[in-house]
């Protein structure tokens, strides 16, 4: 197409119908932030291992570790889920609530774990 001038213009945009959908790469985008967040989750839990473990291992410490393991494992176990359904379908359904808040309450509280183990 030209603009007039023999300058190539853009290309017209084909029409669409509104029950189309194109995703462009969204869900790869999601797929990959879910990655980073369980890496940086993992992260985490190696840390709160050493944080615990240095010095001398207490039975507190120990307590906070192992429930830091478990809270990264939930979330882990979510993210894993999620990353498969947006691999599943080229239209991948809204995170669901229940999935939504277990993420939160893993990061949260694993937050919280990691706040009791460095004071």
């Amino acid at each position: 197409m030209s603009d007039g001038h023999g300058a190539p213009g853009p290309e017209p945009r084909p029409e669409r119908t509104g029950d189309e959908r194109d995703p462009g790469l969204q869900p790869e985008r999601t797929r990959l932030a879910w990655r980073r967040t369980t890496l940086s989750s993992t992260v985490a839990a190696v840390l709160a291992v050493k944080t615990a473990l240095h010095g001398g291992a207490t039975a507190a410490g120990i307590t906070v570790c192992a429930l830091c393991c478990a809270l990264w494992l939930g979330f882990l176990i979510v993210a894993h889920h999620r990353i498969r359904t947006l691999a599943a379908t080229s239209r991948p359904p809204a995170l669901a609530p229940r999935d939504a808040m277990a993420a939160v309450l893993c990061t949260v509280a694993m937050a919280v774990c990691a706040a009791a183990l460095v004071f």
